[in-house]
């Protein structure tokens, strides 16, 4: 029998969680439109997904059986759950007029074990934010203290949220890049060891970089992402991290600090820059890929200087990241480079409900097919973080990750901004409205 959702339904459905967040009961989406996830995502009509234990385990025409939870999509789109390369869970992306002071704001949150309950739950809504607008899993890249791998571990044992990928404090050297907030500072070689070490004693899922300065970090015009760490402390955390069997992500906005990265082990650069030969031979030889992040670029870039309160100098550097972000990302594709997706979701309009914006720059400004850019976003993303084998497309023996719109992304990648539905380790969340900020989405849907 196929009904639609209730509030009857949703307890029923909510109170069979098992404490890895799956569900006992079988559950059954009819006459979906599939997005599948591959390359072309080709489009299959009339098909039906069965999900029970937080697995898909039927594909094609599913017979419901007594006791499934069924509802009918009357053709509505499947595909599967969106993934975010790169997000800072302790900020929501709220526009502001001015910066804020990071460095202090952080040491008020660690300060006593209440406060970091709080701020903890402040990250978790953050997370919810992420999950009811179609991403099921996060890379968190850089947090305040332990908290993002606390947050990890409660989702785990069933508290709701999408998947995270934590990596705690992000290293960075003296005055480096988010120095004192959501990175920590090493004077040398042997105390950024010891942080790789701490952060596998709390069994994070990967260690963060912060290898070259950043838009905010430069003082003159021209010299955003100057190399700050440098190669013998870049290789000495690499070879701590891999020891432990560890990724590293490394923030990087310059050809030194991407060439630097590269060949002392780093696996995944993030946000990039203009790509030479020599840098997509260190691409290839070692492996590595690429996390493109438009979306905070943007703002700063294209906004008006009042709307953002920064400095002619600030706009100016923010313009050259965004162009050889660009740039470099398509060298990246141009040779054969896998390249990611991630929002940097914290940067001042950037916020962590709007994933799909991404996917939308990625096809406006470095010129993708949309096929290839919801690909990117799904198991393209999967494969980069080593979750492909779990997650990122909808196939029998995958975790039921899956966002439903009424609409073809295709056609718009606006159509995803309100999911219909989000299923997340077969656990199902409908109706669920995500709050958003209105003098955010008003400027930035004059660049989409």
């Amino acid at each position: 029998m196929i009904k639609q959702l209730n509030t009857w339904d949703f307890r029923l459905v909510y109170s069979a969680v098992f404490l890895d967040g799956s569900y006992s009961m079988r559950t059954v989406l009819k006459n979906c439109t599939l997005l599948d996830g591959t390359k072309d995502m080709l489009i299959q009509n009339d098909m039906d997904i069965a999900f029970e234990n937080g697995k898909i385990t039927e594909i094609g025409k599913v017979n419901a059986k007594k006791g499934d939870v069924c509802y009918d999509l009357n053709g509505k789109y499947v595909m599967p759950g969106l993934i975010n390369l790169h997000v800072h869970l302790p900020a929501g992306g709220k526009p502001k007029n001015k910066p804020l002071k990071a460095e202090k704001l952080a040491k008020f949150a660690l300060s006593n074990e209440l406060i970091k309950s709080v701020v903890l739950k402040m990250c978790h809504a953050y997370a919810m934010q992420d999950l009811l607008s179609g991403v099921t899993t996060v890379r968190a890249v850089g947090g305040l203290g332990d908290l993002d791998t606390r947050l990890r571990d409660k989702i785990e044992e069933g508290l709701d949220g999408p998947r995270i990928l934590a990596a705690d404090y992000a290293i960075c050297v003296p005055n480096g890049h988010m120095a004192g907030s959501v990175s920590r500072v090493a004077s040398s070689v042997d105390e950024a060891v010891a942080m790789v070490e701490d952060l596998a004693s709390h069994n994070v899922d990967l260690i963060k970089l912060m290898i070259t300065g950043g838009v905010m970090d430069a003082k003159v015009k021209g010299e955003p992402g100057i190399l700050m760490m440098k190669p013998d402390m870049i290789k000495a955390c690499c070879d701590a991290a891999h020891k432990h069997n560890l990724p590293v992500a490394a923030h990087v906005q310059s050809p030194d600090g991407v060439r630097a990265a590269v060949r002392n082990g780093v696996d995944t650069i993030e946000h990039g820059s203009v790509l030479t030969s020599h840098e997509i031979d260190a691409f290839k030889e070692k492996n590595a890929s690429l996390v493109c992040t438009l979306s905070p670029a943007l703002p700063m870039a294209k906004f008006p200087r009042e709307i953002l309160g920064i400095t002619d100098v600030v706009q100016y550097n923010s313009n050259v990241v965004f162009n050889n972000m660009v740039a470099g990302t398509k060298a990246a594709l141009e040779n054969g480079v896998k390249v990611g997706l991630g929002t940097d979701t914290g940067c001042p309009y950037t916020t962590h409900y709007n994933m799909w914006r991404e996917l939308k720059y990625f096809t406006k400004y470095v010129g993708v097919t949309p096929e290839f850019a919801l690909y990117t976003a799904t198991l393209g993303n999967a494969q980069i973080a080593g979750l492909d084998a779990i997650t990122g497309s909808i196939e029998i023996g995958k975790s039921a990750d899956i966002l439903v719109a009424d609409k073809n992304p295709l056609d718009d990648f606006k159509n995803m901004a309100v999911p219909y539905m989000v299923v997340a380790r077969g656990k199902v969340y409908k109706e669920k409205l995500v709050k958003k900020y209105e003098k955010c989405e008003t400027e930035l849907d004059k660049y989409c």
